[in-house]
């Protein structure tokens, strides 16, 4: 009983961000409400004893709970039609429910990814129309990494995909949330964008210089940094976790990166001899620290992920 109370109580924790991601991605609060009720069945029948990060395997859950409920409302629209409408936009009053729902499951001073992934209650509203359009699985990839600051080797088993397919799906996203928002939404992503360009800048800056007090400013205190096999063989280590060791792994190594788009997304690549070898794609929390960094050094990889790299 104590150790079902322990849980519950844990779980209490992270109901707030949990509600903020299933809504995001259902639009709708009751169904939101009942993804959450959902996870919290999952986990109270799960064996959690060896999970380091509680609120990261909930998030995949929740996640993966409300994919399965969009592909189910997706699946009755088609076999029904028009008599299974599409999920509404909440007004002001329901996107400030949420927005104080997401309170105190982030920073000490009550703010958190929820405050900053609803934005404000005309431009939460018109989001919330936009991500309608979305394919579920983009829908999901793009919620859960571009407001919520999930790393896509973590999003990758809940879409059932791999990293680089994930972010993908984010990708093509993106464009279209920002190729059919109205203009404040438009506005608030590509001000996003910029914030971001700007962290990987001061990143890069810091790490040629080998200013590592700069860099423990910008660096997620549970950073992690993973290379797939092709980085790897370049010298890059197969997974860093930690501010000090990826610090000082990356002080005066990054000489010869250059700003990239990886995806759509803010990155760097390095380039050899007018080739990309290595691209840097980049996980920023809405705090505007690096949570995750993903090498990729794998050629048909790199084509895929569209790498450009910038003067």
């Amino acid at each position: 009983m104590a150790d079902q109370q322990a849980l519950a109580s844990a779980f209490e924790e992270h109901r707030a961000h949990l509600r903020g991601v299933a809504y995001r991605v259902l639009g709708s609060v009751s169904d939101a409400d009942d993804a959450v009720q959902e996870t919290w069945l999952r986990l109270s029948r799960a064996d959690v004893s060896g999970v380091l990060n509680l609120r990261a395997w909930l998030t995949t859950v929740t996640g993966r709970v409300a994919l399965m409920m969009l592909q189910s409302r997706a699946a009755r629209r088609e076999d029904i039609g028009a008599d299974i409408p599409e999920p509404s936009a909440p007004g002001a009053a329901a996107g400030r429910s949420a927005a104080q729902a997401g309170r105190g499951a982030g920073s000490a001073d009550g703010t958190g990814p929820e405050d900053a992934a609803l934005l404000g209650d005309d431009i939460s509203a018109a989001l919330q129309v936009v991500l309608g359009t979305l394919e579920p699985r983009e829908r999901l990839a793009f919620v859960l990494h571009d407001l919520f600051a999930v790393p896509f080797d973590e999003i990758a088993p809940v879409t059932g995909t791999t990293s680089v397919a994930a972010r993908q799906l984010a990708s093509r996203a993106r464009r279209r949330v920002r190729s059919s928002a109205p203009e404040p939404v438009a506005a608030s992503l590509d001000a996003n964008a910029a914030a971001q360009r700007a962290v990987v800048a001061a990143f890069f800056a810091a790490a040629r210089e080998a200013q590592f007090a700069a860099l423990l400013e910008l660096l997620d205190p549970d950073v992690v940094m993973r290379a797939d096999a092709a980085a790897a063989r370049m010298g890059a280590e197969d997974v860093l976790t930690g501010v000090d060791a990826l610090a000082r792994w990356m002080s005066g190594r990054a000489r010869g990166a250059v700003p990239a788009s990886v995806a759509g997304e803010p990155g760097a690549a390095w380039v050899v001899g007018g080739t990309i070898r290595v691209a840097f794609g980049f996980t920023i929390t809405p705090a505007g620290r690096i949570a995750a960094i993903d090498l990729i050094g794998d050629p048909t990889a790199l084509r895929e992920l569209h790498v450009e790299a910038r003067d």
